[in-house]
């Protein structure tokens, strides 16, 4: 669905506008949802006000500690951890949250009522970049809850990607921007610092019929199968058209997803293992690789773990690892292609 607002008339769209503007294609709609998305666009306008203040404030830097993912820990990812969880615990929206920093789901204090809607989060994506002035990023997602009522459960946050009622991340870098979908396109809103709203800049993302960059760390193409190396080559020019595609990497998933979804190409990270019976991937399926692979989507694109569409994978386990390809959906449909026919697993003795 395409938006009814757009910039560039003279019109001022704020975000707030803008979301209650969707919200009235769904009579049935309680504003819940839309509360929920405001939440995070304030935690936003926090986070942000101390990335560019970083170097000034005292938290660049390591807090010395680890995180579940085996991680360092640095202050500004604990702050935002803390930001984005008390601007959430007591609203009543939420039956649940679950942080790609904490081990277990995180509940909702007892002393507050639970809602119908699950948020998942990745506080601070990239924050191994902090301290070099290197964009990072947050990203979110949310689910209705599957348990009745009471405390949110597990279960409640291992939902599949197909289920997402809204996806988004907000990427700060030499402006914030605040892209999110919640199954009506895919729509981005800049921060303009001097009145502290965000403003819809982006409206009706989609990702360009010809792509342009492909982003891989190909420091580790050692340990690549034959078939995402072939497909690499093959992005490189080495295919009957001649055509090579320019290598963009920033290391940021949120920064280097963000330039694809505007301008066209593909971000991959693939198994870090060169037997394809042992898929084990990087990125987080919940807190990363689903939430975008529903913004690309949106957007005409695609994602996969190279054999299956992220967005059907139900997470076992809530830190689980998943390969990515996400972008143009003929680049990531090309190394599915690659996959299948030099990476096939073999049959069983």
């Amino acid at each position: 669905m395409t938006s009814r607002l757009r910039p560039g008339d003279g019109t001022i769209v704020t975000i707030e506008r803008f979301i209650l503007e969707q919200e009235r294609d769904y009579p049935d709609a309680t504003g819940t949802l839309t509360n929920v998305l405001y939440d995070m666009a304030l935690a936003a306008k926090i986070i942000s006000s101390h990335t560019t203040r970083a170097g000034l404030a005292q938290i660049l830097g390591s807090t010395g500690e680890q995180n579940v993912q085996g991680e360092e820990v640095q202050k500004l990812d604990a702050f935002a951890e803390r930001t984005i969880f008390r601007l959430n615990d007591h609203t009543g929206r939420l039956a649940v949250m679950a942080s790609e920093e904490i081990d277990n789901p995180i509940p909702i204090p007892p002393q507050f009522a639970t809602g119908k809607y699950v948020l998942v989060y990745d506080p601070l994506d990239g924050s191994s970049n902090i301290d070099y002035n290197v964009s990072v990023g947050t990203i979110f997602a949310i689910h209705r809850r599957k348990s009745a009522e009471g405390p949110g459960t597990l279960d409640d946050c291992l939902q599949p990607g197909r289920d997402l009622v809204a996806a988004g991340y907000i990427i700060y870098g030499s402006s914030t921007i605040m892209v999110y979908s919640t199954g009506q396109g895919v729509h981005g809103f800049t921060l303009d610092p001097h009145i502290g709203e965000f403003l819809l800049s982006h409206p009706d993302i989609r990702i360009p019929a010809k792509p342009k960059y492909y982003s891989a760390n190909q420091g580790y193409e050692r340990h690549w199968t034959e078939g995402v190396r072939r497909f690499t080559q093959d992005l490189q020019g080495d295919n009957e058209q001649k055509q090579a595609l320019s290598l963009r990497y920033i290391g940021s998933l949120v920064a280097d997803f963000h330039r694809n979804l505007l301008a066209g190409g593909i971000f991959y990270y693939p198994a870090d293992s060169q037997d394809p019976r042992k898929p084990q991937g990087k990125l987080r399926l919940v807190y990363e690789a689903a939430p975008l692979a529903f913004l690309a989507e949106q957007a005409g694109g695609y994602a996969s773990d190279g054999q299956r569409r992220i967005l059907d994978i139900r997470p076992e386990r809530l830190h689980q690892r998943v390969p990515l390809y996400i972008g143009s959906r003929s680049l990531v449909e090309k190394a599915e292609d690659y996959i299948r026919r030099y990476d096939a697993v073999p049959a069983a003795q």
